[in-house]
């Protein structure tokens, strides 16, 4: 008998990945009756582990089911500094040392499961970092594209992050309005949430102008979304050209996400944004099919000879004489 669609539904599982020797915790859901077109891997931010892209309140909503639902693997590793690495990193790794890590961790990952396509990134916060680090160093062309949120080049300023008056919780500046989540999540995410490694935090302020350097170096294509409610990063015209200018990418778009606030995987917008990123990849993978595909062969300005192909002259002459009458003539019975 053919499996019901819920004893379908894909599951993830947690898995243990080796970076260059060092554990990297991870959560791993697959398609459940096919091999992955692709493998989505998933990069959380500061602060919180894998979890984040997992740990939906409402079903479907999680970028592990509805990116195995559609036929990719989605692989979330805990970074470098979290989950099981932090003893072997109390102090955590800079933005390149971590890219170093997860694109080892990868290449391991590729010797024991199938990958498809290749591997696209989806990134939030300070994760986006390590994903357009990872997208710099890719030099096999193994990266399809990235897709960050929750990160931008050009802080706001202080007094433009708002603030909760009644000073009891400080939503605003972590989440935005706490009705754009389900009720749940903040229950839920209270196992998710871990320390910021000092070396991740000693490179906040520096980000603006690390970033320039890095993003001259990706090729690969990036979409990049703010929430609506995005606290930390401005997403005005002037603030998306700084962000976009020094991409060497081609492809390169920037989106808004409506009814969102900064952790946007994690509220009521989270399906509608994974699918954006998800139809995102999709494009890569059409522009990847295209830039393969064999040109076609020019055809040849002159007939050669012995062609009996008809001149345009003499092509005119039957067109005029033998298909106008038809096409005036009554209907045949």
């Amino acid at each position: 008998m053919p499996e019901s669609p819920r004893s379908a539904d894909p599951k993830s599982s947690p898995i243990t990945l080796d970076a260059l020797g060092v554990p990297l915790s991870a959560l791993l859901a697959e398609p459940p009756s096919r091999p992955p077109r692709a493998v989505v891997v998933a990069l959380h931010g500061g602060g919180i582990r894998a979890g984040y892209f997992a740990r939906h309140a409402e079903p479907g909503h999680s970028l592990l089911d509805l990116g195995a639902q559609l036929g990719f693997t989605v692989l979330a590793p805990d970074r470098p500094g979290y989950g099981e690495s932090a003893s072997f990193l109390p102090e955590g790794l800079d933005t390149q040392e971590q890219a170093v890590l997860l694109r080892a961790a990868l290449r391991s990952f590729a010797r024991r499961h199938e990958t498809g396509q290749g591997f696209f990134v989806v990134a939030h916060s300070s994760g986006g970092k390590a994903g357009l680090a990872m997208a710099a160093q890719d030099r096999d062309d193994s990266i399809i594209g990235l897709d960050v949120s929750g990160l931008g080049s050009t802080p706001a300023a202080a007094d433009e992050i708002p603030r909760d008056p009644s000073g009891r919780m400080d939503w605003y500046r972590h989440w935005g309005d706490p009705g754009l989540y389900p009720a749940e999540t903040f229950r839920q995410c209270r196992s998710l949430v871990a320390p910021i490694p000092v070396r991740e935090i000693q490179e906040f302020l520096l980000w603006p102008e690390m970033y320039a350097n890095l993003a001259a170096s990706v090729t690969t294509p990036v979409r990049f979304t703010f929430a609506e409610q995005e606290p930390w990063w401005r997403s005005d015209t002037q603030a998306v050209t700084h962000l976009t200018a020094p991409l060497a990418s081609a492809r390169v778009r920037v989106d808004h996400q409506p009814d969102a606030g900064h952790n946007i995987s994690l509220g009521w917008a989270a399906r509608a944004y994974h699918l954006r990123a998800l139809a995102f990849l999709e494009e890569c993978l059409l522009a990847r099919r295209a830039a393969a595909a064999p040109s076609p062969a020019p055809e040849p300005s002159t007939p050669p000879p012995g062609d009996d192909t008809l001149p345009a002259t003499a092509s005119w002459q039957f067109l005029k004489r033998v298909m106008f009458p038809l096409a005036l003539a009554p209907d045949m019975p």
